[in-house]
Parts: structure tokens; C-alpha cells; sequence
């Protein structure tokens, strides 16, 4: 079993595409900013249309699984990403 790695920046990716598809808005009009805190874990917080929306931990791997199916044609399931703290924040698929 291999490991993917996304950097953070393909999961703002991801949560961006899946934001916009959601909401029938172009991507450019989706704005993230990824944070973790002992209390809440790990959030997105999304800029749409002049709103903000925070997204826990759950959503956040909702947007990696489609977009991992989307842009690299694989198929995980949730068991199957983690997300790592290092540096920044990244998935770790394994695939």
C-alpha cells in the first residue's frame, strides 16, 4: 500500500473546488484558510459570496476524497486520510 502525501496547498485546492461545485460559483470566488487548535482540531474557514463558514475536520476530508477521485482518479475512503500537522497542515492518503 502506497502513501500520498497533499501539501496544503492541494487541500485548499480541494476544499475550494468542492466549495464552489457545491454552491454553483466559480472556484476564484472561494477563499480558505486552514488552522488547527487543541479545542476544535483541525477547521477551514471558507469565504463565499461575502460569508463565512467554518469546516470541521470531517468536511475537510469530504473535499480530499473527491478531490483525490477527481484530479488523480483514485479512489480512498475515509479510514484511509489523515491529517498531519508538521510545518503546515497536510493529508496523508494511503492509497
Amino acid at each position: 500500500m502506497s502513501q500520498i502525501v497533499l501539501s496544503m496547498d492541494e487541500i485548499i485546492n480541494a476544499i475550494c473546488l468542492h466549495m464552489a461545485e457545491r454552491k454553483g460559483i466559480p472556484v476564484t470566488e472561494v477563499q480558505v484558510e486552514l488552522s488547527w487548535e487543541e479545542e476544535t482540531g483541525y477547521t477551514a474557514e471558507v469565504w463565499t459570496q461575502g460569508r463565512s463558514q467554518y469546516l470541521v475536520e470531517s468536511n475537510m476530508i469530504e473535499a480530499i476524497l473527491r478531490y483525490l477521485h477527481s484530479e488523480y482518479n483514485i479512489r480512498a475512503y475515509r479510514d484511509d486520510v489523515r491529517l498531519e500537522l508538521d510545518e503546515e497542515i497536510t493529508a496523508v492518503v494511503n492509497a
